[in-house]
């Protein structure tokens, strides 16, 4: 397997990621140019819940395939999710685009890890990813997933450094190991900073089908409360639902923190910008491009390929000036960094 400025490694690990997904949406948009090499069709990625447009996690993805695109100078195509879809309509959907010729196709969350095992059987000469999923063992499939926790641990830091109340909070969407993650890194790193600030932790729903991933109105009121009970810096990791989370910062003047994409900087959220001091973000969007460019290589990423800090491709982001100038708050996250990467600190998952 090719390494591509990715922590890779031989194998897969054992996780329990098992849930089955419901979204909304329906449609599929292709763009065509020249074929790849090879005469196969290009990159093709199928939407988690929220789909296209959720400015966080879809969208990052998006974002790979796009410059992958550009780059290959070949056909691609993106597939929305469907409501009340199952399994077997996930891998019918993946099957579908492996029989069309695209090749790598990639599974944008772990709700897809049933479908990407069995599309994988079918078309053992298709190289298959799949996003935040490391259960699927198959030699032509890819699990593309990041330490979510050390980047929170960071927003943790940031956040425990800029409360003038000395309370915060995190806005989970499910309650799951994945997003457990995110709260685990961010509580761990507002305790190490600042024992005395209180962190209020909230999920959304019990499951992706009561639509926490997908329902600002949920992030918005869960927010607010929060808000009332003194939370000045807010943390989201909720997909679309962070949106909400967002909003509700903004109709407050409190901080929020963004997720996975840097959401200061993206046009949908921009009457919102002034109040997002950062985004815990994980480069989906490298990954996919990276599979992409191990296909068009020749030689397809397989097994677990990793993100951290150390290899950038979980960070902190930097867009708000108010808080890249703050030089206690970068100070403090610049130490914080440093002792993750260099194994002083131990960030928990749980």
């Amino acid at each position: 397997m090719r390494r591509i400025s990715r922590i890779t490694v031989a194998g897969a690990a054992t996780a329990s990621l098992a849930l089955a997904l419901s979204a909304c949406g329906g449609t599929s948009t292709e763009s065509s140019s020249a074929g790849s090499k090879g005469g196969d069709k290009g990159l093709a990625i199928a939407y988690d819940v929220g789909g296209k447009g959720d400015q966080s996690f879809n969208d990052a993805a998006f974002a790979g395939l796009e410059k992958a695109k550009k780059e290959f100078g070949y056909q691609t195509d993106d597939v929305e999710p469907t409501d009340g879809e199952t399994d077997a309509d996930k891998e019918q959907r993946l099957a579908s685009l492996a029989k069309q010729g695209y090749n790598p196709v990639i599974g944008v969350g772990y709700a897809y890890a049933a479908a990407v095992k069995g599309a994988a059987e079918k078309f053992p000469d298709t190289t298959f990813g799949i996003v935040d999923d490391s259960t699927v063992q198959a030699k032509n499939v890819a699990g593309l997933v990041f330490s979510e926790e050390q980047a929170s641990y960071l927003a943790g830091v940031a956040a425990a450094k800029s409360t003038k109340t000395n309370t915060v909070g995190f806005v989970g969407g499910v309650d799951i190991p994945l997003i457990q993650k995110f709260q685990a890194g961010f509580e761990q790193g507002v305790k190490d900073t600042d024992p005395k600030v209180t962190v209020l932790s909230q999920y959304l729903t019990q499951t992706a089908e009561e639509g926490g991933f997908s329902s600002p109105d949920k992030g918005k009121s869960a927010a607010e409360g929060q808000i009332e009970k003194k939370a000045d810096v807010v943390y989201a990791a909720a997909g679309l639902s962070g949106q909400g989370v967002i909003e509700a910062a903004a109709a407050n003047k409190v901080w929020a923190i963004g997720v996975d994409s840097d959401q200061y900087s993206q046009q949908a959220l921009a009457k919102y910008k002034d109040s997002i001091l950062t985004s815990a973000m994980k480069d989906v969007a490298k990954a996919v491009y990276n599979l992409a460019k191990s296909v068009e290589d020749g030689k397809p990423e397989t097994g677990i390929v990793r993100g951290d800090l150390k290899s950038g491709e979980v960070s902190l982001a930097n867009s708000n000036p108010k808080f890249a100038d703050d030089t206690e708050v970068q100070d403090a996250i610049r130490t914080a960094k440093e002792k993750i990467v260099g194994g002083e600190i131990k960030v928990r998952t749980s």
